[in-house]
């Protein structure tokens, strides 16, 4: 296990992000894509020409993703979208299966097969009432439940292994997938970590697994939100790489660039304690740095 250089945030003239999430580099656009769930934001930033693009909603939009052909399906409280960033229109492709009063879309992609899958968040927190779904088709059906924040969904290279997450529970799953039908077997536990105890002190606590990507070598990079580091898990589970972070709650990672070598990171600031704030600036900003395994290029939803 070894460690990289630290990120560095990208060079943006905004201000960072409540609760960035569901980063995504478009391969032809060459741009990167994020989320601000609280913030109600649709983010975009070209590198090259430096230039950031936004869109705000009247709810969160909790994960984006790239349609084949064009435009982006957005997971947000009300509903499953297809979204025309440069029309700034949408078109609901299925209404929410849940309660938008307790519950909304939380962590979502498309799989090899362009598939759209797409996890909830249960806000109470009090039980494992959140479930995934899989939209392929027109139909949207529940495939897994008993967890209360569905996150980290990632494939492995060959498409047959998916992995996905409960926040709360600070499990991390692996389960089987047919790629002709999408349907799930042989559910696991591929790494659990240490629940927080009441009252321990942040800097003692490793964190818990929310978004994540998978690179080219099968390893499943994690961020560790409240852990202040981002984990490089290997097939079976085993850490093979810890990176330490300047903010306290990373997000979800994703690879970008031309070669898939650029790790971008979106981290959070929404509901930190001002002190934590004010020893972390970059909370809230989208972080970056090189890695020598490049990851996987994001998957295309068929609409």
């Amino acid at each position: 296990m070894h460690t990289e250089a630290l990120f560095e945030p990208l060079p943006l003239p905004v201000a960072p992000s409540l609760l960035g999430e569901s980063p995504f580099w478009h391969p032809s656009e060459r741009v990167l894509y994020w989320c601000d769930i609280p913030g109600r934001r649709l983010n975009r930033f070209a590198p090259q020409a430096l230039r950031h693009d936004c869109w705000d909603f009247d709810t969160e939009p909790a994960c984006c993703m790239p349609a084949l052909g064009g435009g982006l399906v957005l997971g947000m409280r009300d509903g499953l979208w297809f979204y025309r960033p440069e029309a700034h229109e949408r078109t609901r492709l299925v209404p929410p299966p849940y309660d938008p009063a307790c519950e909304r879309f939380n962590d979502g992609k498309a799989d090899p097969q362009g598939r759209v899958w797409v996890g909830t968040l249960y806000e109470p927190k009090d039980r494992p009432a959140a479930a995934l779904y899989r939209w392929s088709r027109g139909a949207l059906d529940r495939v897994a439940g008993d967890i209360t924040v569905s996150n980290g969904l990632a494939w492995s290279p060959d498409g047959r292994t998916l992995y996905w997450s409960d926040t709360t529970s600070h499990t991390i799953m692996a389960l089987d997938m047919d790629p002709q039908d999408g349907s799930l077997s042989r559910r696991r536990v591929l790494q659990q970590f240490p629940l927080k105890t009441p009252g321990q002190a942040l800097e003692t606590y490793g964190g818990r697994p929310d978004g994540a990507a998978v690179d080219s070598e099968g390893c499943y990079w994690v961020a560790m939100f409240e852990g202040q580091r981002l984990l490089r898990l290997s097939p079976d589970g085993a850490v093979r790489q810890e990176v330490p972070l300047p903010v306290r709650c990373p997000t979800m990672p994703c690879f970008g660039g031309d070669d898939l070598r650029t790790l971008y990171l979106t981290t959070a600031r929404h509901g930190r304690p001002a002190a934590e704030l004010a020893r972390q600036p970059w909370a809230g900003c989208v972080l970056a740095m090189r890695v020598a395994v490049p990851g996987l290029p994001v998957n295309l939803a068929q609409v």
